[in-house]
């Protein structure tokens, strides 16, 4: 008698899930420029590429590329390097841009008669130089601990935005750090994980950034990390980046130009 008294309890609560879509509201579309502009050590830096989407409302699951945009970037002897459009991808693509360091650069987006510029000047990043691997005690017990090292350069001020890929995990994770405390001194990132095992390869990446992209990335981060994953968490303020609309001020796009020397080092976790 109890067990058809729980399955029909089940049935019960099982005819009761409905599909519910909440109304929200749906401002208007904003022009995202993701224009990361990244030397890799030992390559000559000559591809590069801008992508150009639209904000879109919640329950689309299809985010809105933009085509038929003007991009360029220009640096400051007046050298133009155009980047064109993969038709239909939104992916504008340049195959002879010459990265200089400390060289600034201008970037400009034309599309729908607005004009969104910014000036970026392209900075240096050390070379990984060495890993190490320990074992650390977690709050789950014992952790295996990567640690990537690097020399700063004593002579100025440098900010540093550090990324790790664990292959056996979807998506990278990053932070930001400045040498403050560690002017001239070795620097190191490290990345743990209670899930972390022999085998797994993770893949450390570094790049110099300007004090400004740091505090980008920083209030970024902790606005990502604040949502806890929550599908309905909303940022507690919309985050601008340093690009302008020339036209209508107002009328602000999303995203970063930035620009920088990036250096990476693949590890498989022993």
């Amino acid at each position: 008698m109890k067990n058809i008294i729980y399955i029909l309890a089940l049935l019960f609560l099982v005819s009761c899930e409905d599909k519910v879509d909440i109304d929200l509201d749906t401002a208007a579309p904003k022009l995202v420029i993701d224009a990361n502009i990244l030397w890799q050590k030992g390559t000559i830096g000559n591809e590069q590429k801008i992508k150009l989407t639209l904000t879109t409302d919640f329950y689309n699951s299809t985010i809105p590329v933009v085509s038929g945009a003007t991009v360029t970037v220009t640096n400051s002897s007046n050298t133009v390097f155009n980047f064109v459009e993969t038709p239909n991808t939104g992916e504008y693509i340049c195959s002879n841009f010459v990265p200089v360091i400390n060289e600034n650069y201008t970037l400009s987006v034309i599309y729908e008669g607005q004009n969104y510029t910014s000036t970026e000047k392209l900075l240096a990043t050390p070379t990984i130089d060495t890993t190490q691997q320990t074992t650390v005690q977690g709050f789950a017990g014992d952790e295996i601990q990567v640690k990537f090292f690097y020399q700063d350069n004593a002579l100025e001020d440098n900010n540093y935005l550090i990324g790790v890929k664990n292959s056996d995990k979807l998506l990278p994770e990053f932070g930001v750090i400045k040498d403050e405390f560690f002017q001239g001194n070795q620097m190191f990132g490290f990345y743990t994980n209670s899930d972390l095992k022999a085998g797994h390869i993770l893949t450390f990446s570094l790049k110099g950034i300007s004090t400004r992209y740091f505090n980008y990335m920083n209030k970024l981060l902790n606005i990502a990390g604040s949502t806890n994953g929550s599908p309905f968490a909303t940022p507690p303020a919309t985050l601008r980046g340093n690009i302008i609309n020339q036209t209508n001020e107002s009328n602000y796009p999303l995203g970063y130009f930035h620009l920088s020397e990036t250096d990476t080092l693949s590890y498989t976790v022993q």
